[in-house]
């Protein structure tokens, strides 16, 4: 297979999928599997729900001056995430200095960026218009996430990968080349990966997918971390403005509205706990090294523990704000309770005053 240039753009589509049901929609259209890591050995990579992969043809599409064959494929993951992948294939015995050209192109023109967003977009509407009855709550808010792998198979060690990494044809400083090639990874003569924030490079002679696949992976992670992150923080929100607008009612309306906001935290608090732990275990990579030195350093690369904690954070503050609540409407109850406790003694005198007066 000659050397690809892949690009990716995934989205939130869904709170959950249900891949049984993908895979009889899409089964009778277009070729289907589930996602398996090849080299890896039985059980030494966990995916509980692999997700199912489609194939989406292959097109030739005009980027600049020159047309390139392009492949694509599609991933549904249960998570809620459709991962589209346009693989730009690059002509026999093109040259390192046609392909550095080709990945600035890619990064900087915005003809060429537009063209790639109406590709995805087609690419997008043709898989999700057959999973309607697969998808559970669907919704697209804008979350998405995109990236880019340079794909080789052909690789000269004489070639720097960081101008197609960091899509600069200047020259840059020596920390800059140490930050960019820091999580850089071989397990033999004929691999190489290399991951980046943005981008990442990968060598494999034979052509496996096992490195992409993983980086897809942790960039699925990315984007629902992100997406439920800011789903929090919209929540917190309208939690604040919530309360505050109960502070202006009655004291019995203010604590029918206490109960209502409370309910709707705890429901979210469940329902995000749930799902965060669905995230961190979508995928577990155990006793390949390899593989998980690689997909680890995707994850840190990509900041994924910085997300789990500020959802975490978010959800200790909600957890707060219940507790808050909660002691409100109890404190509001003993005063209710001990003012009808009140009322009813003197009730009680009224109705005896008159005996009392004989």
């Amino acid at each position: 297979m000659p050397n690809s240039i892949w690009l990716y753009r995934l989205y939130d589509v869904a709170e959950e999928i249900n891949l049984e049901i993908v895979e009889q929609s899409l089964a009778h259209t277009k070729p289907t599997s589930r996602l398996r890591i090849s080299r890896a050995r039985l059980m030494s990579v966990h995916i509980p729900n692999p997700p199912v992969t489609v194939e989406l043809g292959e097109e030739w599409i005009r980027l600049g001056q020159q047309d390139f064959h392009a492949r694509f494929t599609g991933k549904v993951y249960d998570l809620g995430v459709v991962s589209l992948c346009m693989q730009i294939i690059l002509p026999e015995g093109y040259s390192y200095r046609e392909i550095k050209e080709l990945a600035l192109s890619l990064g900087e023109d915005e003809v060429i960026d537009r063209i790639t967003e109406d590709i995805f977009k087609k690419k997008l509407a043709e898989v999700t218009g057959s999973l309607s009855r697969a998808m559970v709550r669907p919704e697209f808010k804008g979350a998405e996430e995109d990236y880019i792998l340079f794909f080789f198979q052909e690789w000269n060690r004489e070639w720097d990968p960081v101008p197609l990494l960091l899509a600069e044809s200047e020259p840059v400083s020596p920390q800059v080349r140490r930050e960019t090639l820091q999580h850089s990874f071989s397990y033999g003569p004929d691999d190489l990966t290399i991951i980046t924030w943005a981008s990442a490079l990968v060598y494999d002679a034979a052509g496996s997918h096992d490195i992409p696949d993983l980086l897809e992976f942790a960039l699925t992670q990315l984007l629902e971390l992100r997406y439920y992150d800011n789903l929090l923080s919209e929540e917190m929100g309208k939690m604040y403005g919530d309360i505050e607008e109960a502070e202006k009612v009655t004291v019995l309306r203010r604590m029918g509205h206490y109960r209502h906001i409370m309910n709707r935290l705890m429901e979210l608090v469940v329902d995000i706990n749930e799902i965060l732990e669905r995230i961190q275990n979508s995928l577990k990579v155990t006793e390949d090294v390899f593989y998980a030195r690689v997909y680890g350093a995707a994850l840190a690369v990509f900041r994924t523990r910085a997300w789990v904690e500020s959802i975490q954070r978010k959800l200790s503050l909600i957890m707060q704000n219940y507790t808050l609540l909660s002691n409100r409407v109890v404190n509001q109850q003993s005063v209710l309770l001990e003012l009808a406790i009140v009322l009813l003694f003197l009730l009680e005198i009224f109705l005896n005053l008159p005996s009392l007066l004989h």
